[in-house]
């Protein structure tokens, strides 16, 4: 395994470990279970439900995020500057990075920020912390607070991480795949690569 991965995974693990201090001081509250979700449910109700909607959520996000790079220019850009990222990256490093990122990022946005601060300020902050370089810049960062927002009222409206949790590490396994190997500068061509489209 590549060292930076190595301290990516790290940075991750040690998030989730301050998401859970954090809520347990700050909030006095297990990060796992909101302390006033909106819905009250049976434990077994519960965390069903939450894994059912995470993985509606995760199809929903997978399905649009190729619908949107096959047809809108800012999609395919955003893909090309995040595409670096995960070229090189074997289908076990990306479970795994998938699984840990999921893990630290709920943990610390939604179990922790989301009773302290609400669900749309944690959604903004989510945003705020997917910055990356380039024009693509706002929509990558849009795009998060949408996914923190959606996330977060998951786990508010619920009241269990374990959702939210599945869908983070489904749609960051499934497009962090797509986005090895699916390079967007591939154009289609007719008559067998004769004539360029």
């Amino acid at each position: 395994m590549n060292l930076r991965w190595l301290w990516v995974g790290l940075g991750y693990a040690l998030l989730a470990v301050f998401g859970v201090v954090l809520a347990l001081w700050v909030n006095d509250a297990d990060p796992l279970w909101h302390p006033s979700p909106a819905v009250v449910l049976s434990p077994w109700l519960r965390e069903g439900l939450s894994c059912v909607l995470g993985a509606l959520f995760a199809a929903v996000v997978i399905v649009a995020t190729r619908a949107l790079v096959a047809h809108a220019a800012w999609a395919r850009a955003l893909h090309q500057e995040l595409r670096p990222v995960s070229v090189g990256m074997s289908t076990p490093l990306i479970v795994l990075l998938a699984a840990l990122s999921a893990l630290g990022e709920e943990l610390f946005f939604r179990g922790f920020l989301t009773p302290w601060i609400g669900v749309i300020a944690q959604a903004l902050v989510f945003g705020a912390a997917h910055q990356i370089r380039g024009p693509s810049r706002w929509w990558w960062m849009g795009w998060a607070a949408f996914a923190g927002l959606a996330l977060g009222l998951l786990y508010w409206g619920i009241g269990t991480l374990s959702g939210p949790v599945l869908a983070h590490a489904l749609i960051n396994a499934v497009n962090l795949a797509y986005l090895r190997d699916h390079d967007v500068t591939d154009r289609p061509t007719r008559l067998g690569g004769l004539l360029r489209t």
